[in-house]
């Protein structure tokens, strides 16, 4: 009988947990409506165009959501800080048109004179609790108050590491606007965001702003859901278009004809920011490799490549430092050039002189000790 209790009381508690705000909510009335008018929607879920599986109740995602490592998986964490450089985002000059990494795949985007913000997490965590999936140290370099106001807040899809409940309520006051793929509207509009301030697009779909800036969402090859739900919200990159130059982020997603298509459309971009770390054998259509990365970045005609979905968090079971060295690897003879800024340090657009050091050789490799929990 006492187990019996125990176990109510646990399975009560787990109830009342997952009421908790942070996991948000999904789509209904008008919204739901809207969505079900997408191409990309079928049978109740949003789906890439391609067959991509995604782990589901195995144990591959058992492995990656409660820490499962073989013993093979050393250094997934830095045993030292990471060399950052905080510049001061306030002061950057809306004249110049300027990329800083936050880390994994949150940037600060100076373009076109707009304050753009893409996939903000400032938590030292990225995942439903906080012993799981935790930053680097040295890498939660900046909270909410160091932020200015921002013109535009970017999600890429609703994933733990992209969409931070408490980074985007701490923000909320200083966003003037948010653009997101279908339905992630949402979460936000869950969290406090008036509805008036959210704007959402399928795949292909714009939105103009001033100083002839316009925000494009794009196709990523990849999945959505804060939970057990999945697909219900649409997944996508962004295509930063102004009068001078043309910028990309890829957002979560597996190599697929979807670049190629985008350098069609666009004509080629400045800038590519590709998702290039947490790959593995078990989620390879949902994340790219290196090696992928420089391919993509070759297919959508960059002049320049910039790594994402690396820096900050151990999801999966290579090396922290393995894709810099890969990229660094991949990258000799193609025709982009590689930039590798530390956190913190602004990239400037159009100076082709700035050169980054190889800082992730400046720490020291170590076996990890803490869990992986965001979705991959």
């Amino acid at each position: 009988m006492g187990l019996l209790v125990l176990i109510g009381v646990v399975f009560l508690g787990a109830c009342a947990y997952l009421q908790h705000p942070k996991f948000g909510a999904y789509p209904q009335g008008e919204r739901l409506q809207v969505i079900q008018r997408s191409p990309q929607f079928a049978d109740g879920v949003f789906r890439y165009s391609y067959v991509t599986p995604v782990p589901a109740n195995n144990r591959g995602l058992l492995a990656m959501l409660f820490g499962e490592r073989p013993p093979s998986a050393d250094n997934l964490r830095p045993n030292a800080p990471l060399p950052v450089q905080k510049t001061d985002l306030k002061a950057l000059d809306l004249q110049h048109d300027t990329v800083v990494w936050l880390g994994h795949s949150s940037f600060f985007v100076v373009f076109a004179g707009q304050r753009i913000l893409i996939d903000p997490v400032l938590s030292s965590y990225a995942a439903p609790v906080s012993f799981s999936t935790q930053a680097f140290d040295g890498t939660s370099l900046y909270a909410a108050d160091d932020l200015p106001d921002i013109d535009v807040l970017l999600i890429t899809h609703d994933h733990w590491d992209h969409l931070d409940h408490a980074t985007v309520t701490a923000l909320a006051s200083k966003i003037r606007r948010v653009f997101v793929p279908l339905g992630v509207g949402a979460h936000l509009e869950h969290w406090g965001y008036p509805p008036e301030k959210i704007h959402e697009a399928d795949w292909f779909g714009q939105l103009a702003l001033d100083g002839g800036l316009t925000l494009h969402v794009v196709p990523a090859r990849h999945y959505s859901g804060r939970w057990l739900t999945r697909n219900k919200t649409l997944w996508a990159g962004f295509v930063l278009a102004s009068q001078k130059r043309r910028i990309f982020f890829s957002g979560d997603s597996g190599y697929g004809p979807h670049f190629k298509e985008l350098a069609r459309r666009f004509g080629g971009f400045d800038l590519v920011s590709l998702d290039m770390g947490q790959y593995d054998a078990r989620w390879s259509t949902i994340h790219m490799t290196p090696d992928e990365a420089a391919q993509a970045a070759v297919e959508l005609q960059a002049k320049a490549l910039l790594p994402a979905h690396v820096g900050r968090f151990s999801i999966a079971n290579h090396a922290w430092n393995e894709p810099f060295e890969r990229i660094a690897a991949a990258s000799t003879n193609k025709p982009y050039r590689l930039a590798t800024p530390m956190i913190g340090e602004p990239l400037r657009l159009g100076d082709e002189g700035q050169v980054f050091s190889r800082w992730w050789n400046n720490t020291t490799k170590i076996a990890a000790s803490s869990t992986p929990g965001a979705s991959p």
